[in-house]
């Protein structure tokens, strides 16, 4: 984007794409003649093809008010791609994503810190993960979000999955809006890293029904620490990144909960054989470790932005976080 603009990343750009093919799936075999294998209900996903039709539409129409071949004013160039009309794309100068105007998508709803807070449009939080720099940005997020996304909603259903995507992006927003003060943000990348994050908290808590634990947690912990190094780099809100990851990796503990390995439901144990608790007692630790933490980070999040405050003042080597500055580029104000 043109440096007044700062977009989410490119949706862990590929490399969490086979998530969903390394993720593991294969119960431990039982010891147990009692046991009764895991036939878990397989959903049906939609939602999550849902979200990308509408992430696709919502862009469609930034480009539609975008119209470069009226508002261009030709300072960077001409538009891209001619022949689309109205939906062409701003000069590369000004977006090499192929997308829309800073402008437009100010507009259309991008975070912006002093909109949030000055001018009382909290809705910003929300709306900017539905919103896209460009075609690139899009098309990266919509293929992570289908690779990844898709399978969870299979395992887990579009109630709990949807809430782990939304509250992810709503995470990632709030995170980004304490530390990115001058730049606007857009992009779902911040509910993507939720589903990773949900991922990871998952295996953890459902550790004993898993086989090649050990290889599913470190490709797992190799995927996320490559795509929140990738945000280092200028012009991509890594905030957003960790927030969503942070919010979904709480969340995974809380809505992803499996029975443990070896129960069996009352009605299926033969007459005198004793009953195994569903659950392990560290899962129900995390639980509420996880619920506790979630309400918390929500509420001081949304209590400090709404003062006005600025992360860098309580953390003053956050900033490395997003961006580390080198001699080949520079972070500016991010």
């Amino acid at each position: 984007m043109a440096s007044v603009d700062l977009e989410r990343g490119g949706g862990m750009n590929g490399i969490g794409i086979g998530i969903g093919k390394n993720r593991p799936n294969t119960y431990n075999r039982p010891s147990s003649p009692y046991y009764v294998e895991n036939t878990e209900k397989q959903w049906t996903s939609w939602l999550v093809p849902m979200f990308v039709v509408a992430n696709v539409a919502v862009f469609v129409v930034v480009m539609y008010i975008n119209d470069c071949p009226k508002n261009n004013l030709g300072f960077e160039g001409s538009c891209v791609a001619g022949f689309l009309g109205r939906l062409s794309f701003q000069p590369l100068r000004e977006n090499p994503l192929f997308g829309p105007s800073s402008n437009t998508l100010k507009k259309m709803g991008a975070l912006e810190l002093n909109k949030v807070v000055h001018e009382n449009q909290g809705w910003r939080l929300i709306t900017c993960i539905w919103l896209h720099a460009g075609v690139i940005h899009l098309l990266a997020n919509m293929l992570s979000l289908v690779f990844i996304g898709i399978r969870l909603e299979q395992q887990f259903g579009f109630v709990r999955i949807g809430l782990i995507y939304l509250l992810s992006g709503l995470g990632g927003s709030i995170l980004s809006s304490l530390f990115i003060q001058r730049n606007i943000s857009v992009g779902a990348s911040g509910a993507l890293f939720g589903l990773l994050g949900a991922m990871l908290s998952e295996l953890l808590t459902n550790w004993t029904i898993y086989t090649s634990k050990a290889a599913a947690l470190i490709t797992l912990v190799i995927i996320i620490a490559v795509n929140l190094a990738v945000g280092i780099l200028p012009h991509v809100d890594n905030f957003a990144h960790i927030g969503g990851f942070l919010t979904g990796f709480l969340l995974g503990f809380v809505l992803l909960l499996r029975p443990q390995f070896g129960w069996v439901q009352r009605q299926h144990l033969p007459a005198g054989a004793r009953e195994k608790s569903k659950h392990k007692s560290y899962q129900y630790v995390f639980w509420v470790m996880a619920v506790v933490l979630v309400i918390v980070g929500f509420a001081m999040g949304l209590i400090m932005l709404f003062r006005g405050e600025i992360g860098y003042d309580h953390c003053r080597w956050c900033r490395y976080l997003s961006c580390v500055p080198i001699s080949k580029w520079h972070c500016g104000n991010k």
